[in-house]
């Protein structure tokens, strides 16, 4: 039994993203070509939770 929905692509629903820029938040369709190339190169990190062993360990070789 196969269980998966495959949609063509003009069933799909876009998708709008949006960000904080200078305070609010606005949709990055609406920034001109070079926010929008600013956008794309961000660069998104995960912060570790407060006390974990990596910070611990940074806090040793410091």
């Amino acid at each position: 039994m196969n269980d998966t929905i495959e949609l063509k692509t003009e069933e799909r629903t876009p998708c709008e993203v949006w960000t904080r820029v200078m305070g609010y938040h606005r949709p990055v369709t609406a920034f001109n070509a070079g926010k929008q190339a600013e956008h794309a190169e961000r660069c998104y990190f995960n912060e570790q939770p407060r006390g974990s062993l990596s910070r611990q360990e940074q806090r040793v070789a410091a």
